[in-house]
């Protein structure tokens, strides 16, 4: 999609940027990239899985040095 937006008479070019820019940001162009520009990627099944067996067994370990008191409990 492109946009042309001609000068109009004794318009300074300041102006007709800013014209523009208005433009672009009413149609929707601006948000619409800003929002692709950081997509994630989407996780493999296998790094899904390593990730909770992680979380999993780091929780395990938590409560284990809660229980000997090595660290305060949560909340």
């Amino acid at each position: 999609m492109s946009f042309e937006v001609k000068r109009k008479s004794r318009e300074t070019s300041q102006n007709l940027v800013r014209r523009f820019g208005q433009r672009i940001r009413q149609s929707g162009i601006l948000f619409r990239v800003r929002a692709s520009r950081f997509q994630k990627r989407t996780k493999s099944r296998q790094m899904k899985k390593r990730a909770a067996l992680r979380k999993e067994e780091l929780r395990k370990k938590y409560e284990k040095l809660e229980k000997l008191g090595e660290i305060k409990k949560r909340g």
